[in-house]
């Protein structure tokens, strides 16, 4: 890693407060915090001025940026978080151009914007639907009527502008994460994708159902390419992958971890229900005609994925395992013992 990578990683440690965030938080906490010195310089300026209610709707907005800031930082839930921002950007918004006029209604326009940033399209386009009509209440009476209109075809046509661009680049990146995550031969998740899904669970604090780690991996494979060549050897993975498949539940998720190495996921079940998954599995890769006129057979180690370790720690135990599965004999399933 050059010097420059080694600073960037260090920048996004210091930004994470010491652990891997997710995109939307970083982006959730970099608005609050800009916001933050965009108002204040407002709210104290009314505050001396001795425009109390509107220096209260400032200093209100600006304290509840910086608790969401904590919140995310500290709990890393950003969902909710993101549309109490929202929110509070609405009402602060409604509530400063009710007290002070017509003439502060630009601020309409940034604060409908940013909501496409921490929510869904759908949800923000509701949201500001709303929080236009009941602009349009406030302003009723109080503008002419041509101007009333052009308020809102403008704000309309922000909107709807924002709003698709926002669902376009949120299809765009939809595809290019699965696409990133796709194994390119078998078509199940890559290392990439085991690696963040063991990351989320790992991090994921509310109670979730016991799961368990499989580790699989081909016995004698290197006789299959060296036999057969690289491109039966290729045919066997994909075979593999799709009795994995038949033989898994709607709930599990697979992975090629490497090689000719898989990852399962059982999710939602303990170790015996995910030693009779397992059991299961390595029965049905042995009956397999993975390869014509050659048996092909599996061995696999089984972890439980406990909270109390991290997901290296059960990768490291379905690993070892797996070894001993390999080294009693092959075609063979081991289970850590319950702790």
């Amino acid at each position: 890693m050059s010097s420059t990578d080694k600073a960037g990683a260090g920048r996004w440690r210091w930004l994470s407060g010491g652990r891997q965030r997710r995109q939307e938080e970083v982006i959730l906490m970099l608005l609050c915090a800009l916001s933050i010195p965009s108002i204040l310089p407002f709210g104290v300026y009314r505050l001396l001025q001795g425009n109390w209610a509107s220096a209260a709707v400032d200093m209100a907005l600006v304290a509840a940026m910086a608790a969401v800031i904590v919140h995310v930082w500290r709990t890393g839930r950003y969902k909710v978080a993101g549309l109490c921002v929202t929110i509070f950007y609405s009402a602060g918004m409604l509530a400063t151009v009710y007290l002070r006029g017509v003439g502060l209604v630009y601020w309409v326009y940034p604060t409908m914007i940013a909501a496409y940033f921490v929510l869904r399209p759908s949800l923000a386009l509701g949201i500001n639907s709303v929080a236009l009509v009941v602009l349009v209440t406030i302003l009723s009476g109080r503008v002419e009527v041509v101007n009333l209109a052009t308020i809102i075809v403008t704000i309309g046509l922000v909107n709807l502008f924002a709003y698709i661009f926002s669902y376009r680049t949120g299809l765009q990146n939809q595809r290019l994460h699965t696409a990133s995550e796709l194994d390119f031969l078998t078509g199940v998740g890559n290392r990439r994708a085991l690696d963040r899904r063991l990351a989320e669970y790992a991090q994921e604090r509310r109670p979730q159902p016991e799961s368990c780690l499989l580790l699989l991996d081909l016995d004698h494979f290197k006789q299959v390419n060296d036999e057969y060549g690289h491109a039966a050897g290729d045919k066997v993975l994909v075979r593999l992958a799709e009795v994995m498949r038949r033989h898994t539940r709607s709930t599990d998720r697979i992975f090629r971890y490497g090689g000719e190495e898989f990852a399962i996921i059982a999710s939602g079940a303990g170790l015996s229900a995910a030693g009779s998954l397992a059991e299961g599995l390595r029965a049905a890769v042995a009956s397999a005609p993975l390869l014509e006129q050659h048996p092909i057979t599996i061995s696999i180690g089984l972890a439980f994925m406990d909270k109390t370790r991290t997901p290296d720690e059960w990768l490291a135990q379905a690993d070892k395992l797996l070894y001993a599965a390999k080294q009693g004999g092959r075609n063979a399933v081991r289970v850590a013992e319950p702790s």
